[in-house]
């Protein structure tokens, strides 16, 4: 297959001052934390695509889901890729709800994490986002 961009969706689920993160299992960004996410497919609005891969990937349930921004990366290693990647941000359903480790060959489990104190190393597009100041979080 020739290389053609891919459209994956991310999404920043919020839960006081802390997001939602996991550790990688990939041959892209293996061990980096990373927000869920994944393949936009056919017919899918961002929302529904932030919904389901969230609740594929953790079983969390989310409400209030808003478009933040896009970005377009190209990995050159392990081979060359193009993704755009929609940001979304999201709130629990239930604030109660605890994330599973529901895909354990693509994620080594999630944990929240408060933002001014983000683990090491960041999946590079989520990274350099934070470098440029970017803030996921609503204006109070």
């Amino acid at each position: 297959m020739e290389n053609v961009p891919r459209v994956g969706v991310a999404v920043f689920v919020l839960r006081g001052k802390t997001v939602l993160l996991g550790r990688r299992r990939s041959s892209i960004g293996d061990s980096t934390y990373a927000l869920p996410g994944g393949h936009l497919e056919f017919g899918e609005s961002f929302e529904e695509c932030a919904a389901r891969e969230l609740k594929e990937e953790t079983g969390l349930d989310i409400q209030k889901t808003d478009f933040l921004t896009a970005t377009n990366t190209i990995f050159k290693e392990p081979k060359p890729a193009q993704y755009v990647t929609i940001f979304m941000r999201a709130m629990l359903d239930n604030p109660q709800q605890v994330p599973q480790t529901l895909e354990p060959d693509k994620c080594y489990g999630w944990d929240w994490y408060n933002w001014e104190d983000l683990p090491n190393p960041l999946f590079w597009p989520l990274e350099k986002m934070v470098q440029s100041g970017f803030n996921p979080f609503p204006a109070e």
